[in-house]
C-alpha cells in the first residue's frame, strides 16, 4: 500500500467549477441536476387522462358497462373502424366504445348486443350531441366526461339478478 496526497493533476479548481458541481474528497466529479419530470407524450396532459380515467372508472362502476374511449383516426369507414375497435374489448357484449376522431370531425358510439338494451340509439345521439356540444367549444376533454355521464344516467344501474 502506498500513502500520500491527492494531487490533481490538470483538473479545474474549486473557482472555475461551474454551479452545482463539485471535486469529492476522493477527487471525483460530483454534479447536481436538476430533476424535470418528462411531459406526457400523448396530446392530454396528465390532468386531462385523470379526468378522463375517473370518468370511466364511475361510468363502469354506477352501471355495470364497461366504457371505453378511443380518441384517434377512425379512417374513411369511421363506422367499420369503430366497430372493428369495439370488437376488441374483452366481454364486447356488455361494453359501451365512443370513438372519436377531432380531426375528421367524426364522433362514433359502439354498443354491444346487452349494452344496447340499456343504451339504446336515442339515448346514444342525445350523448353524441352533447359531446359535439362540448367539442366545437374546443373542450375534448368536457365533452368526453360529459358523454361519459349521459350515457352512465342512460344505462342506469346494473340490473340485479
Amino acid at each position: 500500500m502506498a500513502a500520500g496526497e491527492l494531487v490533481q493533476q490538470g483538473g479545474a479548481t474549486a473557482e472555475e467549477l461551474e454551479p452545482g458541481v463539485a471535486i469529492t474528497a476522493s477527487g471525483r466529479r460530483s454534479a447536481a441536476k436538476m430533476y424535470e419530470p418528462a411531459a406526457p407524450s400523448g396530446p392530454f396532459s396528465t390532468t386531462q387522462l385523470a379526468r378522463i380515467d375517473e370518468a370511466l372508472t364511475l361510468a363502469s362502476r354506477e352501471s355495470g358497462l364497461d366504457f371505453t374511449v378511443y380518441v384517434g383516426e377512425l379512417g374513411e369507414d369511421s363506422r367499420a373502424a369503430a366497430e372493428k375497435l369495439h370488437a376488441s374489448i374483452p366481454n364486447g357484449n356488455n361494453a359501451v366504445l365512443i370513438a372519436v376522431s377531432p380531426g375528421e370531425r367524426v364522433v362514433e358510439v359502439v354498443t354491444g348486443a346487452e349494452a344496447f338494451q340499456r343504451v339504446p340509439d336515442r339515448g346514444a345521439k342525445l350523448a353524441v350531441m352533447s359531446m359535439v356540444a362540448s367539442f366545437k367549444e374546443g373542450d375534448l376533454i368536457g365533452g368526453l366526461v360529459s358523454g361519459l355521464r349521459m350515457l352512465t344516467d342512460q344505462a342506469g344501474p346494473p340490473p340485479k339478478h
